[in-house]
């Protein structure tokens, strides 16, 4: 070796520690940045002298040149960030979904004060203090007031409801816009990352940016991800470009982003059914990416359609699902029959006179339209057979709340009402439970992600003692080299002079 390869050794030991230095500083910088993940500097020592071949000087053995940055290491484990994602898909799923059915309970705001069921139970109690006392006007006038307070909290609701449906798929045509957004970025950044690795460099940086847009495309569809490095110099290292596939069950994913070629392809806009074809109700038909219905995978794109509420076509069989469009055939089922039995009660021998608006020979949308036909309290029926002191009429009405009901399968309207009620809540409870299930597994994986990936900064702190005493080693390295070579040049060959 030469007389001067003594400093560039020591010029790149310091070279190498700086840089060590450099990436734990950048380290505890990121300490607090959401989806940071730490680096490491790989050394490795420079190629030993003399090199194999016919003109190599004869010595006992190679001797080290030094120390160089082999590479700058993110510590990052794909498999737990595939993982995370699958749970995370999950957890957006429960948690909107949990969302949805929060706010339909506490539409119905049951037990309560204020629920349909006070209003039920308040015109009940109407119809029995008329019964007992049916000639008194100011009884008949209570019981006016109840039907319309009831008649009004079924519009309430159903009016509520299909507020928060058009709201729920509103929310889906904003997540399908942020979804495309997120394509673009990973499509922006897989063109980025290539023109690094290209040239050996590892874009760690870039990685952190594209892993933190899976992360979030992960919550709303259900993904896969694989790595394509073919790009890449022999010798060098790096993730290489995504590829993205949304997961479909029971069915083959379909790609999104394609790291190898640069295409991409969007999440088109919803497709909803004719509202005439559900009494008013645009539901939804699909949502498609490559022509494939993507409705099936899991995530808050998921949760919004199943809440809000869409149609299965099987043939010529057609049935409506879905959350709130469920609650909402059930309240008109319920108000129709409530509608259809006091009609048919609510006359004096021959004499009816419809105490509610007639709703037709179907059920469909009855809790938007129910209204009390009766606008003076003076035409309610109260006795039969001219008997005004009999009350059998009123009687006759407020059992309707109790007793059997052909139109809802032989169950009473205070039966089915609780029922409905009950529904909701066993629903809620379980998305609750499905919803603390999943994030617990979610948590339990990401501290392990994080075990590996967060950036410690106890850590840190003892590579940044450790590489500043290397650096240090480094420069008496060379001020001993720099000596060294004062001797040759400028004290040797004095002798006799």
């Amino acid at each position: 070796m030469s007389t001067f390869r003594g400093l560039e050794m020591s010029r790149q030991a310091l070279s190498t520690q700086q840089s060590a230095l450099y990436t734990t500083g950048h380290n505890i910088s990121n300490a607090n940045t959401p989806g940071y993940t730490r680096q490491r500097v790989n050394m490795q020592a420079m190629n030993g002298y003399p090199t194999p071949g016919m003109n190599s000087p004869h010595l006992p053995g190679q001797m080290g040149t030094g120390v160089e940055v082999g590479s700058v290491q993110r510590i990052r484990n794909q498999f737990l960030d595939t993982q995370f994602r699958s749970e995370n898909a999950s957890v957006g799923y429960w948690s909107e979904r949990t969302a949805a059915l929060s706010r339909m309970e506490n539409l119905l705001n049951e037990p309560s004060d204020s629920g349909i069921e006070a209003a039920m139970s308040d015109f009940w109690s109407a119809l029995q203090e008329a019964g007992a006392n049916p000639t008194n006007n100011g009884a008949r006038a209570v019981v006016l007031k109840r039907g319309e307070s009831l008649a009004d909290t079924f519009n309430h609701l159903s009016s509520s409801m299909n507020t928060i449906r058009k709201d729920l798929q509103t929310e889906t045509e904003n997540t399908i816009d942020k979804a495309n957004a997120m394509i673009e970025q990973l499509d922006s950044l897989n063109s980025q990352i290539k023109k690094l690795e290209i040239h050996g460099y590892n874009a760690n940086d870039l990685y952190d940016k594209r892993d933190n847009i899976l992360d979030e495309l992960s919550e709303i569809v259900n993904i896969e991800v694989e790595y394509d490095g073919s790009h890449i110099p022999s010798g060098k290292q790096g993730d290489g470009v995504a590829t993205v596939n949304i997961i479909i069950a029971d069915r083959e994913p379909v790609n999104i982003v394609n790291g190898v070629t640069g295409e991409t392809q969007k999440i088109e806009s919803p497709e909803y059914t004719d509202p005439d074809e559900f009494n008013g109700m645009k539901l939804f038909e699909n949502i498609k990416v490559r022509n494939v219905d993507i409705t099936s995978s899991k995530g808050t794109l998921q949760s919004y359609v199943h809440a809000s509420g869409y149609v299965v076509r099987e043939g010529e069989n057609v049935e409506v699902k879905g959350d709130y469009p469920e609650m909402l055939e059930k309240l008109d089922k319920l108000a129709f029959a409530i509608a259809k039995s006091f009609n048919e009660l609510h006359k004096d021998g021959d004499t009816a006179v419809p105490f509610f608006e007639d709703l037709g020979e179907d059920s469909a949308g009855a809790a938007g339209k129910i209204t009390v036909a009766i606008k003076d309290y003076q035409d309610i029926i109260v006795s039969s057979g001219g008997n005004k002191g009999k009350g059998d009429v009123a009687l006759n009405l407020a059992n309707v709340f109790t007793s059997p009901n052909d139109g809802l399968g032989d169950v009473s309207v205070n039966g089915y009402l609780e029922s409905i009620i009950g529904d909701v809540g066993v629903d809620t409870s379980h998305a609750m439970t499905m919803l603390d299930s999943t994030a617990t597994l979610q948590h339990q994986v990401n501290n392990q992600r994080q075990s590996i990936s967060a950036v410690s900064l106890d850590e840190e702190m003892t590579n940044m003692i450790k590489f500043q005493h290397a650096y240090n080693a480094a420069a008496r390295g060379m001020t001993a080299m720099d000596e060294l070579i004062d001797t040759v040049i400028n004290r040797m060959g004095l002798v006799g002079r």
